[in-house]
This record gives structure tokens, C-alpha cells and sequence, in this order.
């Protein structure tokens, strides 16, 4: 498999179980797999940027991308495949460049769009008819890194670990 130019990525459903957590005053909270930042890391190591375009706006994705020094942050998306589409242009790049995982109907367009595609084991059936590969895990438990590491191969991910 010929690696992407670019990674793009859903959050809710794909980096979170999809659950929104909110607190008794309204602090609303989500929990992250640490795993995945592996995926990032990988990415970066082999010079592909990661993008993440999603439909909610919170502080707490826009801290999440800071801390993995992700710089492609789409927020509030209501048209991932507008969104993709500026990506693109800015990065001159195709959607055809481009390995996406995403997990719900906000996604579906995109999807059947890019060169490579992806939804978690959990995502819904019509998702998962649409896309080029299946992660074993769910959103939430480290989707997005199989999801690298799919795209990448083993003798890749060898040769970052012998660097590190």
C-alpha cells in the first residue's frame, strides 16, 4: 500500500467511545486513548500530517490536538467533504491522498470519497459497507492507531521503533 500524503480523522466515535460526559454543572468531558497518540506519532515520524475534522467545537479536542502537535484542526464541521476539500487546496493535495477514518453519518461522503478509508469496529453497519478497512478495536480503545498502523505496515513501524 502506497502511503498518504495526509491523515485526516473524525474524533467522536473514533479517538472517544462517542460518549459525552457531562458533569453537575455542565462540564462536559471525554475520554481519550492514549494509544492513539502512537498513531500520531508514527505519522509524523514518516512526514504525514494528521488532520482532524470534526463536527463538535470543544476546548477539550482543540487542547487534545495541541498537546499531539496536530495543526490541522477543523472544528464545528457540519461538511467534512468541504472541509477535506479546503484541506486539500491549502496542501495541494487530492482527496485521493488522503487515508480518513470516521465513524457516522457526518462521515459517510467523505469516506466514499479518499484514497483510503476506515471506520471502527463499532461504527454502524452502513458505515462499514462503504469504507476499505475495518479496525478490530472500537472508537474509543485505539482505532485510530490500528488504523495507522494498518496504513503504514510492521517493517515500517520496525524501523521508527529502532529509532526512537
Amino acid at each position: 500500500m502506497d502511503l498518504p500524503k495526509m491523515i485526516l480523522t473524525d474524533i467522536d466515535g473514533v479517538w472517544t467511545d462517542a460518549g459525552m460526559y457531562y458533569d453537575q454543572i455542565g462540564n462536559e468531558l471525554k475520554k481519550f486513548n492514549t494509544s492513539d497518540s502512537a498513531g500520531v506519532m508514527f505519522s509524523n515520524k514518516l512526514g504525514i500530517p494528521v488532520g482532524i475534522i470534526t463536527g463538535e467545537d470543544t476546548e477539550i479536542v482543540k487542547n487534545r490536538a495541541k498537546k499531539l502537535k496536530i495543526e490541522i484542526l477543523y472544528q464545528g464541521i457540519s461538511d467534512k467533504v468541504s472541509a477535506a476539500n479546503e484541506i486539500c487546496d491549502k496542501y495541494n493535495i487530492s482527496l485521493q491522498d488522503i487515508a480518513y477514518i470516521g465513524d457516522d453519518v457526518g462521515d459517510y461522503n467523505l469516506l466514499k470519497l479518499v484514497g483510503f478509508s476506515c471506520a471502527p469496529n463499532n461504527a454502524s453497519d452502513y458505515i462499514k459497507e462503504v469504507v476499505d478497512f475495518v479496525t478490530t478495536k472500537n472508537g474509543g480503545e485505539g482505532a485510530f492507531r490500528e488504523f495507522v498502523e494498518h496504513i503504514i505496515g510492521r517493517k515500517r513501524i520496525n524501523q521508527i521503533l529502532e529509532t526512537l
